[in-house]
Protein backbone atom coordinates (compact mmCIF):
# COMPACT_ATOMS: atom_id res chain seq x y z
CA UNK A 1 0.00 0.00 0.00
CA UNK A 2 1.53 3.31 -0.78
CA UNK A 3 1.60 6.17 1.39
CA UNK A 4 0.62 9.17 0.35
CA UNK A 5 2.42 12.10 1.04
CA UNK A 6 0.82 14.65 3.60
CA UNK A 7 2.02 19.01 2.29
CA UNK A 8 4.18 19.97 4.66
CA UNK A 9 3.13 22.75 6.65
CA UNK A 10 5.27 26.12 6.69
CA UNK A 11 8.22 25.83 8.74
CA UNK A 12 11.85 24.84 9.09
CA UNK A 13 12.83 21.13 9.12
CA UNK A 14 15.81 19.52 10.65
CA UNK A 15 15.95 16.26 8.70
CA UNK A 16 18.41 13.81 9.65
CA UNK A 17 20.24 12.04 7.14
CA UNK A 18 22.21 8.83 6.22
CA UNK A 19 25.64 8.33 7.03
CA UNK A 20 26.98 6.52 4.51
CA UNK A 21 23.89 3.98 3.84
CA UNK A 22 21.37 5.56 1.37
CA UNK A 23 18.93 2.94 2.99
CA UNK A 24 18.82 4.14 6.29
CA UNK A 25 16.71 7.71 5.64
CA UNK A 26 13.74 7.75 6.91
CA UNK A 27 10.14 7.75 5.43
CA UNK A 28 9.53 11.36 6.54
CA UNK A 29 12.57 12.65 5.84
CA UNK A 30 12.03 12.07 1.81
CA UNK A 31 8.94 13.47 2.03
CA UNK A 32 9.67 16.96 3.22
CA UNK A 33 12.42 17.07 1.18
CA UNK A 34 10.15 16.58 -1.52
CA UNK A 35 7.66 18.93 -0.44
CA UNK A 36 10.24 21.76 0.55
CA UNK A 37 10.19 24.93 -1.31
CA UNK A 38 14.02 24.72 -0.58
CA UNK A 39 16.42 22.46 0.50
CA UNK A 40 19.41 24.25 2.90
CA UNK A 41 22.48 21.93 2.81
CA UNK A 42 26.34 21.95 3.89
CA UNK A 43 27.61 21.15 -0.16
CA UNK A 44 25.24 20.32 -2.55
CA UNK A 45 27.40 17.45 -3.99
CA UNK A 46 26.79 15.49 -1.22
CA UNK A 47 22.80 16.19 -0.33
CA UNK A 48 22.69 15.92 -4.18
CA UNK A 49 23.43 12.14 -3.91
CA UNK A 50 20.90 11.69 -1.61
CA UNK A 51 17.95 13.59 -3.72
CA UNK A 52 18.94 11.59 -7.05
CA UNK A 53 18.71 8.11 -5.03
CA UNK A 54 15.00 8.92 -3.68
CA UNK A 55 13.87 11.61 -7.07
CA UNK A 56 14.16 14.52 -4.77
CA UNK A 57 13.91 17.55 -7.20
CA UNK A 58 13.62 20.82 -4.91
CA UNK A 59 16.11 23.14 -5.10
CA UNK A 60 19.25 23.23 -2.69
CA UNK A 61 20.73 26.09 -1.45
CA UNK A 62 24.34 26.00 0.09
CA UNK A 63 24.29 26.49 4.24
CA UNK A 64 27.51 26.35 5.56
CA UNK A 65 30.12 27.73 8.41
CA UNK A 66 31.64 30.10 5.99
CA UNK A 67 28.08 31.70 4.26
CA UNK A 68 25.53 31.89 7.09
CA UNK A 69 25.84 34.69 8.40
CA UNK A 70 25.48 35.77 4.90
CA UNK A 71 22.53 33.90 4.20
CA UNK A 72 20.62 33.38 7.34
CA UNK A 73 18.44 36.94 7.66
CA UNK A 74 17.28 35.70 3.67
CA UNK A 75 16.19 32.50 5.10
CA UNK A 76 14.48 33.97 8.38
CA UNK A 77 12.81 36.17 6.15
CA UNK A 78 11.25 33.90 3.93
CA UNK A 79 10.68 31.44 6.82
CA UNK A 80 8.21 34.25 8.45
CA UNK A 81 6.91 34.17 4.90
CA UNK A 82 5.68 30.87 5.16
CA UNK A 83 8.24 29.28 3.18
CA UNK A 84 9.23 25.25 3.81
CA UNK A 85 12.69 25.11 4.43
CA UNK A 86 14.58 21.79 5.31
CA UNK A 87 17.80 21.74 6.86
CA UNK A 88 20.08 18.96 6.18
CA UNK A 89 24.18 18.49 6.92
CA UNK A 90 26.67 16.46 5.14
CA UNK A 91 25.30 13.44 7.09
CA UNK A 92 24.11 12.44 10.06
CA UNK A 93 21.91 14.69 12.58
CA UNK A 94 22.10 18.52 11.70
CA UNK A 95 23.46 20.92 14.68
CA UNK A 96 25.49 17.63 16.70
CA UNK A 97 29.01 19.27 14.92
CA UNK A 98 27.38 20.84 12.50
CA UNK A 99 26.41 24.45 11.31
CA UNK A 100 22.77 25.49 11.97
CA UNK A 101 22.30 26.18 15.87
CA UNK A 102 22.34 29.77 15.00
CA UNK A 103 19.22 29.63 12.63
CA UNK A 104 17.19 27.31 14.92
CA UNK A 105 17.74 29.79 17.57
CA UNK A 106 16.51 32.60 15.07
CA UNK A 107 14.01 30.75 13.63
CA UNK A 108 12.19 30.08 17.20
CA UNK A 109 12.82 33.76 18.20
CA UNK A 110 10.81 34.89 15.06
CA UNK A 111 8.09 32.77 15.64
CA UNK A 112 9.00 29.93 13.10
CA UNK A 113 7.92 26.77 13.31
CA UNK A 114 11.11 24.18 13.78
CA UNK A 115 10.23 20.74 13.16
CA UNK A 116 12.95 17.86 13.96
CA UNK A 117 13.11 14.85 11.29
CA UNK A 118 14.73 12.17 13.28
CA UNK A 119 17.21 9.50 12.36
CA UNK A 120 20.80 8.60 12.10
CA UNK A 121 23.46 9.90 14.06
CA UNK A 122 27.44 8.65 14.30
CA UNK A 123 27.75 8.50 17.74
CA UNK A 124 24.94 7.27 18.75
CA UNK A 125 25.14 4.60 16.10
CA UNK A 126 28.53 4.54 17.82
CA UNK A 127 27.36 4.07 21.20
CA UNK A 128 24.56 1.34 20.40
CA UNK A 129 27.23 -1.16 18.76
CA UNK A 130 30.26 -0.50 20.91
CA UNK A 131 29.51 -2.64 23.91
CA UNK A 132 30.36 0.28 26.61
CA UNK A 133 27.88 1.80 29.16
CA UNK A 134 25.37 3.89 28.50
CA UNK A 135 23.72 4.78 31.00
CA UNK A 136 25.63 7.98 31.40
CA UNK A 137 27.63 9.67 28.43
CA UNK A 138 29.25 12.61 27.52
CA UNK A 139 29.49 13.69 24.04
CA UNK A 140 32.00 16.05 23.48
CA UNK A 141 32.31 16.67 19.58
CA UNK A 142 35.80 17.54 17.53
CA UNK A 143 38.97 17.43 20.33
CA UNK A 144 41.07 20.97 19.42
CA UNK A 145 43.47 20.43 16.87
CA UNK A 146 46.28 22.41 18.47
CA UNK A 147 48.03 20.48 20.88
CA UNK A 148 48.17 22.53 24.39
CA UNK A 149 44.55 22.95 24.02
CA UNK A 150 43.75 19.58 23.32
CA UNK A 151 45.69 18.00 26.40
CA UNK A 152 44.05 20.72 28.92
CA UNK A 153 40.84 19.50 26.82
CA UNK A 154 41.40 15.90 27.48
CA UNK A 155 42.56 16.85 31.54
CA UNK A 156 39.08 18.77 32.16
CA UNK A 157 37.19 15.90 31.34
CA UNK A 158 39.34 13.30 33.21
CA UNK A 159 37.16 13.25 36.12
CA UNK A 160 33.75 13.12 34.61
CA UNK A 161 31.69 10.23 35.97
CA UNK A 162 30.34 8.98 32.11
CA UNK A 163 31.51 7.59 29.10
CA UNK A 164 33.23 9.94 26.43
CA UNK A 165 32.25 10.27 22.71
CA UNK A 166 34.39 12.40 20.48
CA UNK A 167 34.85 12.93 16.72
CA UNK A 168 38.20 13.18 15.06
CA UNK A 169 39.69 13.41 11.76
CA UNK A 170 41.76 10.40 10.31
CA UNK A 171 44.81 12.85 10.69
CA UNK A 172 44.78 13.89 14.08
CA UNK A 173 43.43 10.57 15.74
CA UNK A 174 46.91 9.55 16.41
CA UNK A 175 47.35 12.68 18.24
CA UNK A 176 43.92 12.60 20.61
CA UNK A 177 44.63 9.11 21.20
CA UNK A 178 48.18 10.02 23.04
CA UNK A 179 46.86 12.42 24.83
CA UNK A 180 43.73 10.95 25.82
CA UNK A 181 46.50 7.95 27.15
CA UNK A 182 48.63 10.66 28.97
CA UNK A 183 44.65 12.47 30.53
CA UNK A 184 42.77 9.36 31.03
CA UNK A 185 45.05 6.50 31.66
CA UNK A 186 45.20 2.94 30.77
CA UNK A 187 41.10 3.07 30.02
CA UNK A 188 39.36 0.64 27.32
CA UNK A 189 38.09 2.49 24.03
CA UNK A 190 36.44 1.87 21.18
CA UNK A 191 37.26 3.09 17.73
CA UNK A 192 34.68 3.36 15.25
CA UNK A 193 34.88 3.71 12.21
CA UNK A 194 33.18 4.24 8.47
CA UNK A 195 29.77 3.15 10.33
CA UNK A 196 27.10 1.54 7.74
CA UNK A 197 29.37 1.35 5.57
CA UNK A 198 31.39 -1.66 3.22
CA UNK A 199 34.48 -1.31 5.57
CA UNK A 200 32.90 -0.72 9.05
CA UNK A 201 35.26 -1.07 11.88
CA UNK A 202 35.60 -1.30 15.47
CA UNK A 203 38.23 -1.56 17.26
CA UNK A 204 38.66 -1.78 21.14
CA UNK A 205 41.40 -1.79 23.56
CA UNK A 206 43.00 0.12 26.25
CA UNK A 207 44.21 3.67 25.34
CA UNK A 208 48.25 3.38 25.43
CA UNK A 209 47.41 0.32 22.90
CA UNK A 210 45.09 2.41 20.66
CA UNK A 211 47.64 5.67 20.15
CA UNK A 212 50.96 3.18 19.75
CA UNK A 213 48.52 1.23 16.90
CA UNK A 214 47.48 4.45 15.50
CA UNK A 215 50.57 7.07 16.17
CA UNK A 216 51.70 6.83 12.33
CA UNK A 217 48.48 5.51 10.99
CA UNK A 218 45.85 7.61 9.26
CA UNK A 219 42.68 5.51 8.66
CA UNK A 220 40.34 6.49 6.12
CA UNK A 221 36.70 7.67 6.71
CA UNK A 222 34.53 9.13 9.74
CA UNK A 223 35.76 8.13 13.29
CA UNK A 224 33.82 7.77 16.62
CA UNK A 225 35.91 7.48 19.90
CA UNK A 226 34.49 5.97 23.06
CA UNK A 227 36.50 6.02 25.83
CA UNK A 228 34.94 4.07 29.01
CA UNK A 229 34.64 6.10 32.20
CA UNK A 230 36.81 5.99 35.02
CA UNK A 231 36.57 3.19 37.39
CA UNK A 232 34.49 3.53 40.50
CA UNK A 233 36.52 3.62 43.46
CA UNK A 234 35.33 1.31 46.40
CA UNK A 235 35.37 1.61 50.23
CA UNK A 236 37.58 -0.63 51.78
CA UNK A 237 36.57 -3.05 53.88
CA UNK A 238 37.48 -2.35 58.01
CA UNK A 239 38.67 -6.15 58.14
CA UNK A 240 41.10 -5.86 55.64
CA UNK A 241 42.05 -2.40 56.86
CA UNK A 242 42.95 -4.63 59.95
CA UNK A 243 44.69 -7.72 58.29
CA UNK A 244 46.84 -5.34 57.17
CA UNK A 245 47.79 -3.45 59.94
CA UNK A 246 47.96 -6.59 62.18
CA UNK A 247 50.72 -7.95 59.65
CA UNK A 248 52.64 -4.33 59.40
CA UNK A 249 52.69 -4.22 63.19
CA UNK A 250 54.64 -7.05 63.52
CA UNK A 251 57.73 -5.71 61.70
CA UNK A 252 56.95 -1.86 62.14
CA UNK A 253 56.76 0.97 64.63
CA UNK A 254 52.90 1.81 65.30
CA UNK A 255 53.00 4.97 63.66
CA UNK A 256 54.42 3.68 60.82
CA UNK A 257 52.16 1.12 60.20
CA UNK A 258 49.36 3.24 60.45
CA UNK A 259 51.01 5.87 57.55
CA UNK A 260 51.28 2.32 55.50
CA UNK A 261 47.93 1.59 55.98
CA UNK A 262 46.76 4.83 54.99
CA UNK A 263 48.56 4.59 51.75
CA UNK A 264 47.13 1.28 50.58
CA UNK A 265 43.98 2.05 51.75
CA UNK A 266 43.40 5.79 50.58
CA UNK A 267 41.86 6.73 54.34
CA UNK A 268 42.78 9.47 56.21
CA UNK A 269 45.50 9.11 58.67
CA UNK A 270 43.92 9.54 61.92
CA UNK A 271 41.77 7.10 61.50
CA UNK A 272 44.77 4.39 60.45
CA UNK A 273 46.91 5.36 63.63
CA UNK A 274 43.18 5.18 65.83
CA UNK A 275 42.64 1.63 64.28
CA UNK A 276 46.18 0.51 64.52
CA UNK A 277 46.58 1.82 68.24
CA UNK A 278 43.05 -0.16 68.79
CA UNK A 279 44.57 -3.33 67.32
CA UNK A 280 48.32 -3.48 69.35
CA UNK A 281 46.42 -1.93 72.74
CA UNK A 282 43.54 -5.49 72.23
CA UNK A 283 47.24 -7.87 71.85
Amino acid sequence: MTRAAKPLDPGLYVAATPIGNLGDVTFRVVEALKGADRILCEDTRQTAKLLAAYGVTAPMSPYHDHNADRVRPGVIAALKEGARFVLVSDAGTPLISDPGAKLVREARDAGVAVHPLPGPSAFVAALSAAGVMTDRFLFAGFPPAKAEARRKFFAELAGAPASLVFYESPQRLGASLAAMAEALGPRRAVIARELTKIHEEFVEDALPALASRYADASPKGEIVVIVDPPAEETAAAPEDIDAFLVRALETQPLKDAAAAAADAFGIPRKEAYARALALKSAT
